[in-house]
């Protein structure tokens, strides 16, 4: 199957900016992540996030979005020879065509290592919770991984003990055989032993011949402070294991911040809410608010309204990429009594009374929309 244009994939022109290509992605990558798909979905969506995932790696960097836009995705992919620097003649017109070729009749992606197609493993994605103080001030954790070691039994042969793999007579140990097509002379990865260039006769019963075995490893992190929710933290070389030799694939660990109970980040702002009473608001006074590093206490004016905000400076976050850390914003939430007696019934009763005679003067908001209500009516 012919591959899809990468602009089509993110859904974006071939004018797109850099920002643009970057924020397509993250809208894909988000919907069609494997953790958020799951069921009869989960295969089709990891395909898609394959897909984005490749489209932006290349149209996010200049040289390989440059050739791509030239040659299309003959100029980005290894395998093929064509675009600049191509072979003599035409330019590795012809070698571009034997890859494509390749393709349709089973050629496999990957580079060659001794003549042997090499793959580099696939990355691995690991969600880590951490809470909103931890995002803050950083942290060192300690995660289990899948890890892949070389079996005890067989050493890494593949072979059963005793036993020795064999060069592949199909290829004779290229990893590759070559095909005639026509005027073409088509070359894709060995049928019989998948590109490695051995053939093991007899499998080692531990491993089933891939001379590594599962298992799981302790790996230290360090979580930077500042960190924000949906950032992740590239670990090199700790994804799936190559094959044939080639590189291992990398680690991604994602983060999740945890839903406070106080406060809610605003990029490298805090805001929460503060109840204040009735009498509070309007006599004014003292009132403590929280903080991630402890409590803090602001003045409240008189008359103080409900929605009132308040900026503490430098009490948020300081970002990963930031120079001073955030303010805090404090939004004031006026209660309203609940559950009076007879005699508090009273009280508020002869209070009202009083600030009916007072007219507009006690009620800041109520005589601009008394007008407004009358002349909506007339």
């Amino acid at each position: 199957m012919a591959k899809r244009d990468f602009y089509e994939i993110l859904g974006v022109g071939k004018t797109a900016s850099d920002d643009e290509i970057k924020k397509a992605y993250r809208k894909l990558a988000m919907k069609y992540h494997p953790d958020r798909n799951q069921g009869d979905a989960a295969k089709a969506a990891e395909e898609k996030f394959k897909e984005a995932k490749e489209a932006y790696e290349m149209l996010s960097d200049p040289q390989k979005r440059a050739a791509y836009d030239q040659y299309g995705h003959a100029g980005v992919d290894p395998n093929m020879r064509g675009g600049p620097g191509g072979a003599e003649g035409f330019g590795g017109f012809g070698d571009a065509f034997g890859d494509i070729f390749g393709d349709i009749f089973g050629g496999a992606r990957g580079g060659q290592r001794g003549g042997r197609q090499v793959y580099r493993g696939n990355d691995l994605s690991y969600a880590m919770e951490i809470t909103l103080e931890e995002a803050a001030a950083g942290k060192d954790s300690q995660i289990r991984i899948p890890s892949w070691e070389d079996c005890d039994n067989c050493h890494g042969s593949g072979a059963k003990p005793g036993t020795s793999a064999k060069t592949c007579n199909t290829c004779q140990g290229s990893g590759v055989v070559q095909m005639r097509q026509g005027f073409f002379s088509v070359q894709q990865t060995c049928p019989h032993c998948h590109g490695s260039g051995k053939i093991i006769p007899e499998p080692c019963t531990s491993c089933h011949g891939q001379g590594k075995v599962k298992k799981n490893k302790t790996l230290e992190i360090k979580i930077p402070a500042g960190i924000d929710d949906g950032m992740r933290i590239r670990s090199a070389g700790n994804g799936e294991p190559g094959r044939n030799g080639g590189p291992a694939g990398d680690l991604f660990i994602e983060i999740r911040v945890k839903r406070h109970e106080l406060f809610e980040r605003d990029g490298d702002d805090l805001h929460c809410k503060v109840p204040v009473s009735v009498t509070t608001a309007a006599l004014g006074g003292e009132i403590e608010v929280p903080t991630l590093a402890g409590k803090a206490a602001i003045d409240i004016p008189e008359g103080t309204q409900h929605g009132k905000q308040f900026r503490l400076r430098g009490k948020g976050i300081k970002g990963v990429r930031s120079s001073y850390p955030g303010d805090l914003y404090v939004h004031v939430d006026v209660e309203t009594p609940v559950k009076l007696t007879e005699h508090q019934r009273k009280l508020l009763k002869e209070l009202d009374e009083s600030f009916k005679k007072g007219g507009h003067k006690h009620s800041p908001n109520d005589k601009g929309w008394f007008e407004k209500f009358t002349e909506f009516f007339s």
